[in-house]
């Protein structure tokens, strides 16, 4: 199996790959680096790989735009698990931290260190790459550059760990998701879907969420991305916790850590939901796995 990652290594996003292959028990798997999250989905979609690791949601900067659109533009993708990693940044280079005067790295990564930098380096200048790792690889014998990495990246390209952890916010997490192409199957108790309405009036998005309130389908997210057609309109995007099904015995388990859930609610919840939207995509229901 070819599973895309954003590369290159010693990214985050190749740390969740190892951790998702060691929860799915998948086998001669082989990571494959990718420049960009539309590259990652590319190789999948396209079939060059069988399956990808992008990341969908960061604690502090919120969610990944490009990993949404990519969900929402290929409807023959499906979410199979989710991870959610903590994230630990540390300050990269080959000098000192005095001598410091540009800092490189992937946009997201720079804006959850943003009150670190202001601090301890308030002139410096800000550079964005495509991945954090590639940001390590670009400051490799510099006196002047360092780079906002993990430290497995500084183990890979031989940098200095100059500052650890520079992460604003301690609880710094991100949430990656597995894809696959084929079905959006049910087989977990986390679900994610996405809709767009007819027409933009008052009360039509609550109208729309209280197909899952009056299901007790809570919703741990909800965001919403501009539908790129006409200024106005709207996706959103939205996760839904499902209930246990007390009555499933242990070979209906779903994920095989807990009770099978039960997907009556989610279900009755998408027939009313469907004739108040133009487009409804349900990217199927997954487990989801925290690490500390």
């Amino acid at each position: 199996m070819r599973l895309a990652f954003l590369g290159p290594v010693g990214t985050y996003g190749e740390q969740a790959a190892l951790q998702l292959v060691q929860l799915e028990h998948l086998q001669d798997v082989e990571l494959v680096p990718q420049r960009g999250i539309r590259a990652v989905v590319q190789a999948l979609a396209s079939g060059a790989c069988e399956a990808a690791v992008v990341p969908v949601e960061n604690s502090v900067e919120g969610g990944v735009t490009t990993s949404l659109d990519a969900l929402w533009e290929h409807p023959e993708l499906a979410i199979t698990r989710a991870l959610v990693l903590p994230i630990r940044h540390a300050l990269l280079g080959s000098g000192d931290l005095e001598g410091v005067s540009e800092v490189l790295s992937h946009p997201q990564a720079l804006a959850q260190c943003s009150q670190w930098l202001a601090t301890h380096l308030p002139g410096a200048l800000q550079l964005p790459t495509s991945s954090t790792a590639e940001a390590a690889r670009m400051v490799v014998g510099s006196r002047f550059r360092a780079a906002v990495a993990s430290r497995p990246a500084a183990q890979e390209h031989g940098l200095q760990e100059l500052a650890y952890p520079i992460n604003d916010a301690a609880g710094n997490c991100t949430r990656f998701l597995l894809l696959r192409r084929g079905p959006r199957h049910q087989g977990g108790p986390l679900a994610s879907l996405a809709f767009s309405l007819h027409s933009n009036q008052p009360g039509a998005l609550l109208q729309a969420l209280t197909c899952f309130a009056q299901r007790g389908l809570n919703m741990s997210r909800i965001e919403s991305r501009p539908s790129k057609r006409e200024m106005g309109e709207y996706i959103f995007f939205v996760d839904l916790e499902l209930a246990p099904d007390a009555g499933a015995d242990a070979g209906a388990r779903a994920d095989g850590e807990g009770e099978a859930p039960c997907t009556d609610g989610l279900d009755a919840a998408l027939a009313e939901l469907a004739p108040l939207c133009e487009h409804l995509a349900l990217f199927g229901t997954y487990p989801l796995t925290t690490l500390a």
